[in-house]
């Protein structure tokens, strides 16, 4: 050690160099150059003549582009960057406003990329001056937009979106307008038929039975790859049901259906009816989902009618099924708002013997309409060879069966006649049920609407 120089102190002694250069080393953290920071940034930085010529140019910026350095600096202008309409807001209205104030902050640009895609940016400039106040370059800073492009897109789709649903519901409203006035001139006319004779009483009967079927479709359509059949048990031809179903085509392959049941009787639940069967129709093409469907009729009829002295609701099941004629099968998709469960018959299991018909469960599902915010629940089958699935209304569930009327059918009962069926080819089930509420007769003392999907046991 040489003469009069103090020894370092030891490593790890305090104050010694190790612990000098750890504690150090800890508070700078690794070290970055500021060309580092400039190349790496999270954001395009370029710097121009006053002519526009790229002086500098970042790597962030350059990868966006997907251009090379020396494609840019030196060669280019920063306009030279932009796309058409991005030169011409450029030349018009963003270098004049940077002219005269020096800087410019947030504008929204378009920079055209190498392989001739379009970049949504934000940018900002500020014009650098020397000594003597002379400006010498422009300093620009980019911001990579697409995010909030595609976010301001999705809002404009959005908002479109609830623009339609408006629309829609407005055509329902005028609709169930129209079929209100209908339905009190036929109250009315009921009314005036009372003191009439057996005559009057059948044309009004008529009237009434075209006004009911004006509620439902005149036939059902022809499904590739699919049996349908239906049925409308009428309980009194006294009185408007406020039963209803559908099918009908969505395109691609799919078609949609539902049946479900208005509260109460009378013109005031077609009225109902109607302003259920267009809404629905309109929310299935416009969501195909039987959830998103269902909640659409929920927020219109809580809407129209949840804050009357009168409130009505309804319960419903919507689906949507997709046959595949080269399987042989038909997925269904279905969602139940407070409504009886579907049943499936299976084809090919012994007569009587277990699984030959099931209901499809749909556990929770709510009433449609009697909620502001109303839970449905959704449910998925796979139809083979010669299944079927059936819908009804709860007219037939509920029918009474013995002479105090006091028994109800039900579910159990209705499985098990459902499962003795020698045929389940859907119009074979759809005559059998028909058959069925005859039999009951008076027992039957509310509408009971029928609708059956099934595939074919052998290709047509």
């Amino acid at each position: 050690m040489a003469p009069g120089r103090t020894p370092d102190p030891a490593p790890g002694v305090p104050g010694g160099r190790d612990e000098r250069v750890t504690a150090a080393d800890g508070a700078a953290g690794p070290e970055d150059s500021a060309e580092e920071l400039y190349d790496a940034a999270p954001c395009g930085f370029l710097s121009t003549a006053m002519d526009g010529t790229v002086t500098k140019v970042n790597a962030t910026l350059l990868d966006w582009l997907g251009l090379e350095r020396r494609e840019v600096v030196g060669l280019r202008r920063f306009a030279d960057l932009l796309t058409v309409g991005g030169r011409l807001y450029h030349e018009t209205h963003f270098a004049p406003l940077l002219s005269l104030r020096g800087e410019i902050g947030g504008v929204a640009l378009e920079m055209r990329t190498a392989t001739g895609g379009r970049l949504p940016v934000l940018v900002s400039a500020a014009v650098k001056r020397d000594a003597d106040g002379e400006p010498v370059l422009i300093r620009t800073t980019v911001f990579d937009a697409s995010d909030r492009r595609a976010y301001e897109e999705e809002l404009l789709r959005r908002r479109t979106a609830a623009d339609e649903a408006r629309d829609l519901a407005e055509a329902a409203r005028r609709e169930a307008e129209a079929a209100r006035r209908v339905a009190e001139a036929a109250r009315r006319e009921a009314e005036a038929a009372r003191s009439r004779s057996e005559a009057d009483r059948a044309r009004l009967a008529d009237a009434l039975a075209v006004l009911q079927q004006a509620l439902l479709p005149a036939e059902l359509p022809a499904v590739p790859g699919l049996d349908v059949a239906s049925y409308y048990y009428t309980a009194s031809p006294d009185r408007l049901g406020g039963d209803f179903y559908d099918l009908f085509a969505l395109g691609a392959g799919r078609w949609a259906f539902f049946l479900g049941d208005v509260s109460g009787k009378g013109p005031r639940a077609a009225a109902v009816t109607s302003v259920t069967r267009y809404t629905l129709r309109a929310a299935v093409f416009h969501d195909s989902d039987p959830v998103g469907a269902l909640a659409t009729l929920n927020a219109v009829l809580n809407d129209r009618y949840g804050l009357e002295d009168d409130p009505r609701h309804c319960t419903a099941v919507v689906g949507v099924v997709e046959p595949d004629a080269v399987r042989g099968r038909t997925t269904v998709r279905l969602a139940s708002g407070g409504h009886p469960p579907a049943l499936v018959l299976r084809a090919g299991a012994p007569v009587d013997g277990p699984g030959r018909a099931d209901y499809l469960a749909t556990p929770g599902g709510m009433l449609v309409g009697a909620l502001p915010d109303a839970a449905f629940t959704p449910a998925t089958a796979v139809l083979g060879p010669g299944d079927t699935l059936l819908l009804y209304t709860d007219g037939l569930t509920e029918a009474r069966t013995d002479p105090e009327r006091t028994t109800l059918y039900g579910d159990e009962r209705l499985r098990d006649f459902a499962a003795r069926q020698a045929s389940t080819a859907p119009g074979d089930v759809i005559a059998a049920v028909a058959d069925l509420l005859e039999k009951l007769g008076d027992g039957v003392d509310d509408d009971t609407a029928l609708l059956a999907l099934g595939v074919p046991s052998r290709p047509a």
